[in-house]
């Protein structure tokens, strides 16, 4: 009896220990990109993956994110009311750090690496942007990017020096997304209150 009931407590440690790292794993979210007049121009993908969250955004209308580099981040609110964004507050920076990628005192967990409109973008029919946010998380806690409001990704209108707190001279908002978040198979109610499921993705290469 005694042996059984170890086996059983061992079993129950390792399920414990072992189940949130599975339900991390893979774990999705998505939202359709929009500029400053709410028309839709792209998608934006999250991931779990084992080194982070990988970002994937997708995308047409260089009329609004121009040909050259642009500041993009993970912002702290879950609202893209346009025309400037600033509903979407700053950026996800839950370990309170300063901005910036090359910053000795960063970065956000919202900070990624700069997106680039060019011909090493571009894809049949728009542009193409992959990076990994290594300082957050889908599933609970304290990295969530899906706190009580949410999180959007925001696309600025000129390059992130990655130095500069808190913004990298980024400039203004010309695009944004809000993203909810979503299980395979599963619905999910969006920040619009509507349910979404996770569609089949394709990663395009930058």
């Amino acid at each position: 009896m005694r042996r059984i009931m170890a086996i059983l407590g061992f079993t129950l440690v390792a399920l414990l220990t072992l189940t949130p790292l599975a339900g991390a794993q893979g774990e999705r979210a998505s939202g359709t990109l929009v500029d400053g007049t709410g028309r839709a121009i792209g998608n934006v993908r999250l991931e779990q993956r084992g080194d982070g969250v990988a970002v994937s955004v997708t995308f047409q209308g260089i009329d609004v994110v121009q040909p050259g580099e642009h500041g993009i981040h993970l912002h702290a609110v879950g609202r893209c009311d346009g025309p400037d964004f600033t509903t979407a507050g700053g950026h996800f920076n839950p370990t309170m750090k300063q901005h910036g990628l090359q910053n000795p005192q960063g970065a956000h967990g919202g900070d990624l690496p700069n997106l680039v409109v060019g011909p090493g973008s571009a894809t049949q029919g728009g542009y193409a942007y992959q990076a990994t946010a290594t300082g957050v998380t889908l599933s609970p806690g304290p990295a969530s990017l899906f706190d009580a409001d949410g999180t959007a990704l925001v696309i600025h209108a000129n390059p992130d020096d990655h130095l500069t707190d808190p913004a990298g001279n980024s400039g203004p908002r010309v695009a944004c997304a809000v993203l909810a978040l979503s299980t395979p198979g599963m619905p999910n109610t969006g920040a619009g209150g509507a349910a979404i499921r996770w569609p089949s993705v394709l990663l395009l290469g930058a």
